[in-house]
This record gives structure tokens, C-alpha cells and sequence, in this order.
């Protein structure tokens, strides 16, 4: 899904309205001769591009955005749009409005430009756009809690953030595309307040949790969206971290998750983990996956998470969804009990500790589809850290269950894209015969060159995949090199590509 498909759905059932994007300034909807600020934060101009790049046709990519006006149309989800862009100096402008019967003279009227020639080229010469003028900046939270908290919550989705963080005798800070970027004028937090604001969100489990840990984790829904909120105690006092889980799941076509990946959905039973640091969209890639056994099997899929993220609704599938604290105790008691839940798939959320790990390998074991996270760097390093996780008497017989039982490992980082937004740059390690073997006999280190020889069937490096990457012009070679763990290796294959780093 591209950035801008969530503001042109404002459009729908608003016939004449118009998006006006422009450098310095935030997102304003033109409808019925009033205007309404969508985003108020002002948007720098490689933020604009990137967002417009991804929704440029092809023929017009290269050299994106030229000097003057580009007009094009896009098929977004909301319908057909017409889009004139322009660049001119150090900003850019941009006008979306749903297509018409004569798209290039509305969009010409629309811009005071001349109409352009019948049989004419659609990229016209440099306008002058009719945008807003400057805008005072966002004004301060309202000083109810609750009111307060919404507002930051539909500023959160409006922002096209991934988090919120808010910490007490400090402003809201905002993660956009992998940077922190604080948001003075909505005013600083002091302890007292924050707490009022959170408490509004917050279940009273949650509350007594928080009074007797100092910290504790839940999930919040707003109709724009859900949240996955942790609220800790720091020196300031209190504070949280809100992630946003976007209320529609993107599928594994919208995010081009490669054709290796899919068919793990198909497979009858088995383990597969995703696994990556923090922040490396796990979640994201999961909640795909599992919408794709959704929508193509007819089974029933049992989710255990803490707290739930991503919700499924039934589509072939039935689908159950438990979270630990609410519904169940543990991971380890709702994994157990799915077992008499007659599951075809089961998702757990993370494998915390030595028995949830046993049991989801003994689940995987007998004739279920297993997916899980962990927080491990490469997918060889994950069979280690999942043979280590057990006592060395133990150690021989978990080799051999986890080389019958494990049928992929999928690691993933984030890497900043060229003009705005991330994009994931995927390990993948299928456990073919020959590395169930290395697994069995304790020779985890001869897996990468395995994946080496074995790209023909869908296996691919982490370099490999920053390369392709860096080669397909989405990500800038020094981003890629700062998010390889073989550094010195990705180097040389940038070298060997022709593709200089900055010095």
C-alpha cells in the first residue's frame, strides 16, 4: 500500500475535492470551497518525493521528479487519480483530485495552465500552483487528558509515523522513516499530565500492573488504527512508547514478499521463524503471512500474542486470536492448550523462553504449521541461539528435532528508501535436506555457504539482498552497508557491482 493511499481515500465521495501537498508546508483536503488540514507538520521536500515515487508510472521513474510539471494518473485502492507534480528550485508541489473524462484539461484549469493540445505529450510547462499560503504551526494538546491523548493518537497516522514517544518534562517525539523527530509545538509533557493521558487509554489490570512493576504493555484501537503501548518509569517519571499497527494488514502482494516466502504458507506442518532486531517489521511480514494462509486455505489458524497486534477477521479460515494477560497466562500454557484446540497454524508471538521454544517445536513436530519470532541477527545464527537456549544433555536431541521440524528462517532489516519511507531487506534459509543434515550433526557454521549455492531455489544472504537492493536504486549503498552484518563482504560486492561508497 503506498503512503498517499491513506489521504486519497479523503477524497472518496468528495467529487472536486483536492490533496494540495507542497515543500515547508503539511497535507491540506480542498472540498466544497473549504479547507481542512490533514497534516499539519510541515513536510520537507524529500519526504513529498518519496512519497510521489512510489506511485509514479514507469516510463517516468527514471530522473523522478524532472525540473517543471509532471502530470500522470494513478490507480490508487480509492480509484483512478489524477496527479500533477511539480519541481522547480530547491521545492516541490504536488495537486491529487479524482480522474475526470478529460483528466489533462482538469488538470491544466485546476493550475491556470493553458489546455493542452489535442494528441499532445501529458507533461505540460511550469505552472503556477494555487496552494495555501504559510501556516501558524500545530497548536498545543488540549488540556483534557482524553481529548489530548486522541489528538496525539491521529497525529501519530496523519504523520505516516511508526511510533509515539512521549517521556514526562518533554515534548511528543514521533518515528518517521527510522528517525526520531521531536514535535515541540504540541507542548511539553510534565509527569503529572502524561499519566492522566495514559491512564485514559490504559485497562485497570494494566494500571494495577504498572503501580506494583513500573512498567507494563497493552493494545489500544482507535478508528483509524491500532496500538501497541508499553508504559515504563524512567528517571523523569513516567513515560511510553506507542507503535502504531496499521488497522488494514498489507498483503504479501502489496509488500512483494518473494515466491520462496509464500509457499512456506502452504506447507502442513512445520516451524518457520522470522526473526530480526527490533523494529525490523517481524510483525508486519507475520501479519502478511498468516493473511495469506487466510485467504487461501481453509484450516483454522490460532494466534497467541502479547498483546494482539495485527487482527485477522475470518476470511477461508477461522481464525482465533489470544492474548497473554487477557486470555490466557503465558505463551507456553496457550501454546500447550492449542493443542487441544484442533489448530492447522499457529502463530506465537515470540518464543521467550527454553519451553515455549520445546513446545513449539514439539507442536511443529506433530503436524501443525508453526510461526514464530525471535530477536536474532542472521537465520544460521538462529539455530544456534535455539540449540543454546537448552541444557547441553539436551542439546543433541533438540539438533534432531529441529532438523526434522524447522522448515525456514526468514531474517529481516529495515533500511531507510531513497526519498522517504523503509524498506525490508530479507535473509532467507529453506531447510533443505542438506541443511537438516548440517544441523543434525552440529555444523551450523557451513550453512551460509549452502545459501550461497542454493539461490536457485529461493535462498538468498542478507548481502545479497541489500545488493539487489542498492542495485534497484532503493536504498543508498552507504544505508545498505550500515545494516549488513558481513560488512566487509557487502563492501567488496558493492566494489565488485561498480557502486562507489562515500568516502
Amino acid at each position: 500500500m503506498a503512503r498517499l493511499d491513506a489521504f486519497i481515500e479523503r477524497l472518496t465521495g468528495n467529487p472536486g475535492a483536492e490533496l494540495l501537498f507542497r515543500s515547508s508546508h503539511g497535507v491540506v483536503l480542498c472540498a466544497g470551497g473549504a479547507e481542512r488540514v490533514l497534516v499539519r507538520q510541515p513536510l520537507s521536500t524529500s519526504q513529498i518525493i518519496g512519497a510521489f515515487a512510489e506511485i509514479v508510472p514507469s516510463e517516468l521513474q527514471s530522473g523522478f521528479p524532472r525540473p517543471g510539471t509532471t502530470t500522470f494518473r494513478y490507480g490508487s485502492p480509492a480509484g483512478t487519480m489524477e496527479i500533477l507534480f511539480d519541481a522547480r528550485g530547491d521545492g516541490v508541489s504536488a495537486v491529487v483530485r479524482q480522474e475526470t473524462s478529460d483528466a489533462p484539461a482538469a488538470i491544466a484549469r485546476s493550475s491556470g495552465l493553458p489546455e493542452p493540445v489535442a494528441g499532445a505529450a501529458w507533461v505540460t510547462a511550469p505552472p503556477v500552483v494555487s496552494l495555501p499560503e504559510e501556516r501558524p504551526p500545530a497548536a498545543p494538546l488540549p488540556a483534557d487528558p482524553r481529548e489530548g491523548m486522541d489528538r496525539l493518537l491521529s497525529e501519530v497516522v496523519l504523520r505516516r509515523a511508526s511510533d509515539i514517544h512521549l517521556s514526562s518534562g518533554n515534548p511528543p517525539s514521533f518515528r518517521i522513516d527510522g528517525d526520531i523527530v521531536p514535535a515541540p509545538e504540541l507542548g511539553v509533557l510534565d509527569a503529572s499530565r502524561l499519566a492522566d493521558m495514559l491512564w485514559t487509554l490504559a485497562p485497570a489490570k494494566n494500571r494495577t500492573e504498572w503501580d506494583e512493576r513500573s512498567d507494563t504493555d497493552f493494545a489500544h484501537a482507535t478508528e483509524e488504527a491500532r496500538f501497541r503501548v508499553n508504559v515504563f518509569a524512567d528517571r523523569h517519571g513516567i513515560g511510553a512508547v506507542m507503535r502504531q499497527i496499521p488497522s488494514k494488514i498489507r498483503t504479501a502482494v502489496d509488500m512483494g514478499l518473494p515466491p520462496a516466502i509464500l509457499e512456506l504458507c502452504f506447507l502442513s506442518k512445520g516451524l518457520v521463524l522470522v526473526t530480526g532486531p527490533t523494529g525490523s517489521g517481524k510483525s508486519t511480514t507475520l501479519a502478511a503471512m498468516v493473511d495469506h494462509v487466510n485467504r487461501n486455505r481453509d484450516d483454522h489458524i490460532v494466534t497467541i500474542e502479547d498483546p494482539v497486534e495485527f487482527v485477522h477477521e475470518n476470511q477461508r479460515c477461522l481464525v482465533n486470536q489470544r492474548e497473554v494477560g487477557t486470555h490466557t497466562v503465558s505463551f507456553k500454557s496457550a501454546l500447550r492448550a492449542a493443542l487441544r484446540e484442533d489448530p492447522d497454524v499457529v502463530l506465537v508471538g515470540e518464543l521467550r523462553d527454553l519451553e515455549t521454544i520445546a513446545i513449539a517445536i514439539e507442536t511443529a513436530e506433530t503436524g501443525h504449521l508453526v510461526f514464530g519470532t525471535l530477536h536474532t541477527n542472521s537465520a544460521p545464527s538462529t539455530v544456534d541461539r535455539i540449540i543454546d537456549q537448552f541444557p547441553s544433555d539436551r542439546q543433541s536431541q533438540i539438533r534432531t528435532m529441529l532438523s526434522e521440524s524447522l522448515k525456514a528462517v526468514v531474517t529481516q532489516v529495515l533500511c531507510k528508501k531513497v526519498g522517504g519511507g523503509r524498506v525490508a531487506a530479507m535473509e532467507i534459509l529453506l531447510c533443505t535436506s542438506s541443511v537438516s543434515n548440517l544441523i543434525r550433526e552440529g555444523k551450523t557454521f557451513q550453512i551460509p555457504s549452502v545459501m550461497q549455492t542454493a539461490k536457485g531455489i529461493g535462498m538468498a544472504t542478507l548481502n545479497d539482498s541489500l545488493l539487489d537492493l542498492v542495485k534497484r536504486g532503493l536504498v543508498e549503498p552507504a544505508e545498505a552497508l550500515s545494516k549488513a552484518v558481513a560488512k566487509a563482504e557487502l563492501k567488496q560486492l558493492l566494489e565488485r557491482a561498480g557502486i562507489s561508497l562515500p568516502a
